[in-house]
């Protein structure tokens, strides 16, 4: 009878910490929905607060070292980037980076989704140094994991070329830049605003480069695009 009573105890018990885990992830769902609701209406402010709220439901809820955490890492050096406090985005970035290499190995998809996120960090204080092997580790990655025309090899294709464009480094970033806009245009379609933003960032090379022409021709079908999204 004591172990029958026993048992019931730690079924009982069981019971109570799946129906709290569950509450719980139910609410960093919920969390994250709200944020991106926020997000996208400009709020940053009040979406930082609740990306704080959710890193620290998934951290008491998965544990620290739970890709769920990664993802609520992200979400808050997200919003930290977007306000300008690179230090906290950094900081978070490479914390969300750490437990993706951890969880999924250092070739995976989502590491490389990290990489970007963190050579962004570096790119908008000019750091061109430390970003640049980042962007390419994340290409690599996605070259080799990932079909030859999925979107995320366009766009590591895309943010190379910008950050060879920043460093002056024209020769370098055209190729890159024609290679992206196959890769959107084949994957997305040729009116998809990815393709527009690569055509724009194409004519201001040329512009550098002193190819007026061929600029203005890309930024009039970047313009089309761009027209034919607002329908």
């Amino acid at each position: 009878m004591r172990i029958l009573r026993q048992t019931l105890v730690i079924v009982i018990l069981a019971l109570v910490f799946v129906s709290y885990t569950f509450g719980q992830e139910t609410l960093w769902n919920e969390l994250n929905f709200e944020l991106a609701e926020l997000y996208r209406q400009g709020k940053y402010q009040e979406a930082t607060e609740v990306a704080q709220r959710a890193v620290k439901v998934a951290e008491e809820t998965f544990g620290p070292n739970h890709p769920r955490v990664a993802t609520s890492q992200n979400n808050l050096a997200t919003l930290y980037r977007t306000q300008g406090r690179y230090s906290e985005a950094e900081s978070l970035y490479k914390s969300s980076l750490d437990i993706k290499e951890r969880a999924f190995g250092p070739n995976h998809p989502k590491v490389a989704t990290g990489l970007n996120n963190l050579a962004g960090v570096y790119r908008a204080q000019y750091d061109y140094k430390k970003a640049e092997p980042l962007y390419k580790r994340a290409l690599a990655i996605r070259e080799q994991t990932l079909p030859p025309n999925h979107p995320d090899i366009g766009q590591s294709l895309n943010n190379l070329a910008l950050l060879y464009k920043l460093k002056g480094n024209y020769a370098e970033a055209e190729p890159l830049y024609q290679k992206a806009l196959a890769v959107w245009e084949r994957s997305l379609g040729p009116n998809d605003p990815n393709v527009a933003t690569v055509l724009e960032n194409m004519a201001e090379l040329y512009e550098k480069l002193g190819e007026s022409d061929k600029a203005a021709k890309l930024n009039s079908r970047a313009r089309e695009i761009r027209q034919q999204s607002l329908w």
